[in-house]
């Protein structure tokens, strides 16, 4: 068989390994690069002094050491590149910036109400570009933009596919690339906190994603993937029925799992989460049973997707941070219920990031993509 492999291949697979390696370990030293890869120290000097030149890595204090010389640590330069995540809501945007690390350096918050208007567009483009230079990022540095939207988009990004709840299905990515000179795209809210999921935690690589806010939002996480399915509606369990008798659902069906699993399903008018759980943890009986109500409704839309989908939830969402430990007891305890299946094994977890979820989990596939491609 032909040998196809070019000296320009080794040396562009050198260079690689070299950067990953320094990635995965945080800080490493010239000889321990050495060591795990094998390579001499010529070859490692000379792609260290080209990742230095390309401010991929920088030199960041030195290793202690007992005899000799303390060697050099070298680490990512995480400041190198720059990715930016934005979360369009019906009133507000959240802008977020995240290093090569994928750590948020910088983020935002502003009021702006979602019309699909070109002033709009152009208005958020203007702030998008403020975040950037407040944040003190060049042009060189921005990877991209991920716009989360409460909305399914094509799988590459360019089109919002279903937009109910911002009644903007068909819009565009140039309505925002038009203006920035960035690469830009779409992606599924729910998806983006998946994203951001996988990213903090090594525990889980197969689940159900069910990020609990206003609205409900789902995703499927498969071998360490968002799956995103033929047409991109995996995971919307939403907007599976549990009762067709139900509430109307923004779908225009009726009974769907968001209209009975949504902190708009368990709020009254005027009430916040804050307000719920305060009478809550008071034991206040009305909140008691209108929780229990809740949970109910929960554990029978959990048990349902659980039959079909064998493995662990992640529980996201405006709602999360409230849950506590006697609440996933009982949630636990309602599915094995109602289940042929009982468990006595926690497969229903909260998220590790309720916070910035969404909007770091649209900046992330950038990073993501510019570090596989070293």
């Amino acid at each position: 068989m032909e040998n196809n492999i070019t000296f320009k291949d080794i040396k562009k697979g050198n260079y690689s390994a070299i950067f990953h390696l320094i990635y995965q370990n945080g800080k490493i030293s010239k000889q321990e690069i050495a060591n795990q890869l094998q390579l001499s120290l010529p070859t490692i000097t000379q792609n260290l002094v080209r990742l230095e030149k390309e401010n991929l890595i920088e030199k960041s204090g030195q290793f202690q050491s007992s005899v000799g010389r303390r060697a050099t640590a070298y680490a990512i330069n995480s400041k190198a590149r720059v990715s930016i995540g934005v979360e369009i809501q019906k009133h507000t945007v959240k802008l977020l910036a995240v290093n090569l690390l994928g750590t948020v350096s910088h983020h935002k918050q502003i009021t702006l109400s979602f019309t699909q208007e070109n002033r709009y567009f152009q208005a958020l483009s203007n702030e998008v570009e403020t975040f950037i230079t407040e944040a003190q990022i060049s042009s060189e540095q921005v990877l991209g933009i991920g716009f989360a939207v409460q909305a399914l988009t094509s799988a590459d990004g360019k089109t919002i596919t279903y937009g109910k709840i911002l009644e903007c299905t068909g819009l565009e990515i140039e309505v925002f690339s038009n203006y920035l000179p960035y690469p830009c795209k779409f992606m599924h809210d729910a998806k983006c906190a998946a994203t951001t999921e996988l990213w903090l935690r090594d525990d889980i690589g197969d689940a159900v994603y069910l990020s609990v806010g206003t609205h409900l939002g789902g995703a499927i996480i498969i071998r360490n993937q968002i799956e995103m399915g033929k047409e991109g509606h995996s995971g919307t369990v939403e907007h599976m029925t549990i009762n067709s008798d139900g509430p109307l659902c923004y779908c225009g069906k009726k009974g769907c799992m968001e209209t009975y699993c949504s902190v708009s399903a368990l709020l009254k008018s005027g009430e916040t989460l804050d307000d719920f759980f305060y009478q809550l943890r008071k034991r206040t009986t009305d909140y008691l049973k209108r929780w229990d109500y809740f949970l109910e409704n929960l554990a029978f839309a959990i048990n349902n997707v659980h039959l079909v989908i064998n493995q662990e939830f992640i529980i996201g969402g405006h709602l999360s941070p409230f849950i506590t430990e006697h609440d996933l007891e009982m949630l636990h305890g309602k599915v094995n219920q109602k289940t042929a299946f009982p468990t006595e094994q926690r497969f229903i977890h909260i998220s590790c990031a309720p916070e910035q979820g969404v909007p770091k989990g649209a900046a992330l596939p950038f990073t993501l993509d510019f570090v596989q491609s070293v």
